[in-house]
């Protein structure tokens, strides 16, 4: 499994915070499970409880990243509608319909 670079913990608003420490604390637990999973020293009973450890955490650590996604998604609905400049300084729009016209 790769390893995530370590994210600065602190972030403006309380809550996102905490969000970064949650879900570092599923990741370690999942990349835990997998150890002790690959270490293929744990009798059955032990593999299949560890195993269902690392499901609930790996639906947890998705439902958090749904939230988070659909944070991102309101965010970036709600922000200016402003069509970029190109290289040139022209607006996207107008480069994207020169070009489109110079395919005709």
């Amino acid at each position: 499994m790769a390893r995530r670079t370590n994210a600065p913990k602190s972030a403006p608003e309380g809550d996102a915070a905490d969000d970064a420490t949650t879900i570092d604390a599923v990741l370690d637990g999942l990349e835990g499970v997998v150890r002790e999973l690959e270490g293929g020293d744990l009798p059955l009973e032990e593999a299949l409880a560890r195993f269902e450890r690392g499901v609930a955490l790996a639906r947890q650590g998705g439902a958090m990243l749904d939230r988070v996604e659909e944070r991102v998604e309101m965010l970036l609905a709600e922000r200016d509608q402003a069509v970029p400049l190109s290289a040139d300084g022209r607006d996207g729009a107008s480069s994207d319909q020169a070009a489109a016209d110079g395919d005709d």
